[in-house]
């Protein structure tokens, strides 16, 4: 694209409105489906000293990030909770793990109790079975290596004789 976008007087402008950074077309086509090759970035041009300097970061603006980032990542924990198109759920999980959050299904991992929460149990004959998740119920979260929310599993269990 290469232009530049220039902001408007400040009195005719909505500051809702006005793009704060880049954004890369490849993302764009990305959110909206499309698979065309990335081309160039959107950008706005700082018009005044002040527009410079509000983009100069510190620790308290990355604390603030920070703490954006993780309401953000609980909000679409929330929303994937209740969704009920497989659609939506597909691109909240494909979202999130753009930027590290991965859904966790252990299905037929061996089932363990520090990264697993059991939900229930099935029973079995197949020793070979015996103590693998046979089931997600409620999917888990990690961000990275942390742990957001453990997976709630259905584990396989001997059969009672």
């Amino acid at each position: 694209m290469g232009a530049w976008l220039r902001k408007k007087a400040v009195d005719d402008v909505d500051p809702d409105e006005v793009p704060t950074g880049q954004i890369s077309a490849a993302i764009i086509a990305e959110a909206d489906g499309a698979t065309s090759p990335s081309e160039g970035t959107v950008a706005v041009e700082a018009t005044s000293k002040t527009d410079v300097e509000s983009t100069t970061t510190g620790p308290a603006d990355l604390e603030q990030a920070l703490a954006d980032r993780q309401a953000l990542i609980q909000l679409c924990l929330y929303a994937l909770d209740r969704a009920r198109s497989g659609g939506v759920v597909e691109r909240l999980e494909h979202g999130l793990a753009g930027i590290g959050v991965r859904a966790l299904r252990p299905d037929g991992e061996r089932f363990d109790p520090a990264v697993h929460e059991a939900g229930g149990a099935v029973a079995t004959e197949d020793p070979a079975l015996e103590g693998l998740v046979a089931e997600t119920e409620v999917v888990g979260f990690a961000d990275h290596d942390r742990v957001l929310r453990a997976p709630i599993v259905i584990v396989y269990a001997k059969k009672a004789q």
